[in-house]
């Protein structure tokens, strides 16, 4: 298949689209035991011996954010962190590298598993669980630059910065895999919390309709 260039152009678009955060309306309504250098064993829970040791792995990672930390809420975190993306990457057909997916879902032949899909499910569903020792926040990488947007849920300890936290990213290793590591050891992305970007693209259009 040969693709022109305006073709090329468009792919690329379609590909560094997904993970964009919308402008809120102005209108109403409107380090861890096991991180980014983790082993090719704990990379990816293929079966159910894979699933366990990258559970067992998240599990200690969260344990290790503070003393503070329920063990049954650490558990809960990184049983839900690391079973359900994949549950949610067959449901999406979720089978291609991350940025070709986006382009499955942009195009409309793929109903979900943008970067914002997986921040938003997955943080529905750590909600779901009532956390009493454990923050949750979103966050955002590369809203002030040329690189693609990409979205993500953090967990701290209860009513800790989010940048003592530890990253659950379910997007950047495609098909649901979890990848997981502390905010400030983060070797791809910097985290800016998710409301410090939206008032930053409010301002921003504000100065270009001329408020």
């Amino acid at each position: 298949m040969t693709v022109t260039r305006r073709g090329a152009l468009v792919l690329t678009g379609l590909a560094l689209a997904g993970c964009a955060a919308p402008i809120p309306s102005d209108r109403p309504g409107g380090g861890p035991d096991v991180g980014p250098d983790e082993s090719a064993e704990l990379s990816f829970a293929a079966g159910p011996e894979g699933q366990s040791a990258k559970i067992a792995a998240v599990e200690r990672a969260v344990l290790a954010l503070g003393p503070e930390v329920a063990a049954d809420e650490a558990a809960a975190v990184a049983r839900i962190a690391v079973i359900e993306p994949l549950n949610w990457a067959r449901d999406w057909d979720a089978v291609d590298p991350p940025l070709i997916h986006n382009i499955a879902v942009n195009t409309g032949v793929k109903p979900r598993g943008l970067c914002k899909h997986w921040a938003e499910d997955l943080e529905a569903r750590l909600r779901q669980e009532g956390l009493q020792s454990l923050s949750l926040h979103r966050a955002i990488a590369n809203a002030d630059n040329l690189r693609i947007e990409h979205s993500t849920v953090i967990v701290s300890t209860r009513g800790a910065a989010m940048n003592t936290g530890l990253v659950l990213d379910p997007w950047r290793q495609g098909q649901g895999r979890l990848w997981f590591g502390r905010v400030v050891e983060d070797p791809k992305y910097r985290w800016v919390p998710r409301a410090e970007v939206f008032a930053m693209k409010r301002a921003r259009r504000a100065r270009r309709d001329g408020f």
